[in-house]
């Protein structure tokens, strides 16, 4: 099989079950998702279209892109496509010795003042930086104060080494299959994400008024929203294999020599988001 048509298939979504995992994906990369998250149900594939705006050269940023369910079944698990279209994304075409510039808490990694998405600032230097987007772009946050990208990723490797070995303690690694439950809950999940996602674009057309209404409203979601991150972390303990389980440890065991893409694959298989300030970092955990 020649090379091109290899990575056309690595990187074809048509192959893939899509599920939330994919859903949370293509989200996080910018693409533009047109079916709810409650249609990434596992089963089926899914199309990616470029868009008559989109750079032809986007091989790969996903930025723009649009992706929609497909009506017929995916051959590939969600787990298997991402790997490998993980890796496909962390090797664009730079000089070998040179190193990444992302991190691999992108699309994890909130404000921990007002949950809005924190972006990987580079500098001339080699200390590089998040910030708040939402402070960035209209000032309506205070910001997430001085955070050093490389201090919080070490931070939450010690957190991620401290939890699988909780985990392991406690539960000695039973296994049951997924509970179709989980599924409903993740979508319920996303669900109020996207609502209160939606509430924090709409804040600087918010008036004194108004203003009443929307912190009620945040506190309600965010309290069903941790109720759901409860339960959903339950069942998530119960889902996870052994097979899983053992190479999330052996990349944590040796994470110098751990690739981008394995720690990627570890803060996906660990974490649902980190919220942090110069103050404080907190982890969400998936179980």
């Amino acid at each position: 099989m020649f090379r091109s048509t290899l990575s056309w298939f690595l990187k074809n979504p048509a192959y893939a079950q899509a599920d939330l995992d994919l859903y949370e994906f293509f989200k996080g990369q910018g693409a533009n998702v047109v079916n709810e998250a409650a249609d990434f149900a596992g089963t089926n594939g899914c199309y990616l279209y470029k868009g008559r705006d989109v750079e032809t050269h986007k091989k790969v940023s996903l930025k723009d892109q649009i992706l929609v369910i497909a009506p017929h079944e995916g051959l590939v698990s969600s787990d298997v496509w991402l790997a490998c279209r993980k890796k496909l994304l962390s090797n664009p075409a730079f000089p070998s010795g040179r190193k990444a510039k992302n991190t691999w808490l992108a699309g994890k990694i909130k404000c921990g003042r007002c949950g809005t998405s924190l972006s990987f600032n580079a500098t001339a230097g080699d200390i590089h930086y998040f910030r708040c987007r939402r402070r960035a772009d209209n000032g309506k946050c205070e910001g997430c104060g001085t955070l050093q990208t490389h201090k919080v990723e070490d931070s939450v490797y010690s957190q991620m080494v401290e939890r699988l070995r909780e985990f392991q303690t406690v539960t000695g690694g039973n296994y049951t299959k997924t509970n179709p439950k989980l599924t409903a809950l993740n979508v319920e999940l996303a669900k109020v994400d996207a609502e209160i996602g939606n509430i924090i674009d709409n804040l600087t057309s918010a008036n004194t008024v108004t203003m009443s209404y929307v912190n009620d409203k945040m506190v309600e979601l965010d309290a069903k929203r941790q109720s759901l991150l409860k339960a959903i972390a339950d069942m998530t303990a119960e889902a996870v294999s052994p097979e899983k389980l053992e190479r999330i440890s052996g990349y944590l065991q040796d994470w110098d020599n751990t690739s981008f893409e394995e720690r990627q694959y570890v803060a996906d298989g660990l974490i649902y988001s980190v919220k942090a300030t110069s103050e404080k970092l907190s982890v969400e955990w998936k179980f």
